[in-house]
């Protein structure tokens, strides 16, 4: 039989590289002949997997890590009937059966048929429905003609690979943040989390016409990649209020939109950065953003968190001041992003060079060996986007 190997959770702070076994097209005792087996071009390390990774969920010791995945289909089973083996795909980090009312919708990130704790599913992550992760050199993709975006050009898309293995999850998680906040031409935006999925909507907010991109953050080289691709940047150390830096770069101290890029691991501003404090970028914003803005909230909020700062942390309760959001009439989006209402779009804009998020969010071809490596170094705060090329084929067309 094949050989596979992939990333496994082994406790806070410790993954390691394991043999696992090939995966099969089955769903428990049962075949999953919608389904298919890819071999794996790049699979991404994302910061949702850096909270398991520090020990912040729930998630089981042996997981197998990984929701960002483009592969090539090796096989595919007998009710397939429009993806073909050698097949170039993106694969949605959220795992949608095309068939409940939810996925009718369009809200693939709250599929009803996937997840039997509650809705919604991801591979390789806690509470997500149990599906084996794709840090990996294989993995089975379920619901297949639903869930794959095919490349219409196989060169083409390898030549832009770095660009294209975003479409799994940051680029439209970070364009949904943008949409889902108003941005359009001529607004001034600010993003919370010059992260990979904040520099992601940085560059999301640039491609819809804002007309001045803000990001702040706390990490000196995480805001100099936000600088390099035009975006006015805020230090959040400095002693000065968010409010008062942003009145220093638009003449008024509000903007007229805002995302939440950073989610609940979020620690305070100036003489109080560093302190974890989980509800104040969402209360930063409200104070932020102008009477009836809107609020993207991509950032990652859970339902239970171990190292919570207090009780209430710990099951997700936060002290929200939702008087001032309610007072200014702002409008929140929360949740997972709904993965195929963007990405078929962003692969054209991509495809036609009309944005370069790999460029943006600074993108790093690694092995699957050295997986451990790039999640220490992405705790470190490194202001890169590692990408595991398992079978060295993504960084040598790159």
């Amino acid at each position: 039989m094949a050989s596979n190997r992939g990333v496994a959770y082994m406790g806070p702070g410790k993954v390691e590289i394991q043999s696992i076994d090939f995966p099969k097209l089955t769903l428990g005792s049962r075949k999953c002949d919608h389904g298919v087996i890819l071999r794996i071009v790049t699979t991404n390390i994302c910061g949702s997997d850096q909270h398991m990774v520090r020990g912040r969920t729930t998630a089981p010791q042996g997981l197998i890590l990984g929701h960002e995945i483009t592969g090539e289909v090796i096989e595919a089973g007998r009710d397939v009937e429009f993806i073909k083996v050698g097949d170039l795909c993106s694969v949605p980090f959220n795992i949608a059966c095309g068939r409940c009312r939810n996925c009718k919708e369009g809200r693939t990130g709250i599929c009803l048929n996937v997840n039997p704790a509650r809705p919604g599913a991801a591979y390789g992550y806690v509470d997500m429905g149990g599906w084996v992760g794709g840090q990996a050199e294989y993995v089975m993709v379920p619901y297949a003609d639903f869930n794959l975006l095919k490349f219409p050009d196989r060169d083409r898309a390898m030549a832009k690979i770095g660009d294209l293995t975003l479409l799994s999850d940051i680029f439209p998680t970070g364009y949904h943040g943008a949409v889902t906040a108003g941005v359009g031409p001529g607004v001034v935006v600010y993003v919370a989390g010059a992260g990979p999925v904040g520099l992601a909507c940085a560059s999301a907010c640039q491609l819809l016409g804002a007309a001045c991109v803000i990001v702040g953050d706390m990490i000196g080289e995480r805001l100099a990649q936000a600088k390099s691709f035009g975006c006015e940047v805020i230090d959040l150390k400095k002693n000065a209020s968010l409010a008062e830096q942003i009145e220093q770069i638009v003449g008024t101290p509000e903007v007229d939109c805002a995302v939440d890029c950073v989610g609940f691991e979020a620690r305070g501003h100036g003489a109080e950065a560093g302190v974890e404090q989980p509800a104040t970028v969402l209360n930063s914003l409200m104070a932020l953003t102008r009477a009836g803005g809107a609020i993207g909230i991509p950032g990652l909020y859970v339902t239970d968190d171990p190292g919570g700062v207090d009780a209430d942390a710990k099951v997700g309760r936060l002290g929200l001041r939702i008087g001032l959001g309610w007072a200014k009439s702002h409008t929140f989006t929360t949740g997972q992003c709904p993965v195929m209402r963007y990405h078929r779009q962003l692969m054209q804009a991509i495809l036609y060079e009309r944005v370069q998020p790999a460029k943006a969010v600074n993108v790093t071809f690694i092995s699957l060996d050295d997986a451990p490596t790039g999640y220490k170094d992405f705790d470190r705060g490194a202001a890169r986007k590692f990408v595991i090329d398992p079978h060295g084929m993504a960084g040598k067309a790159a």
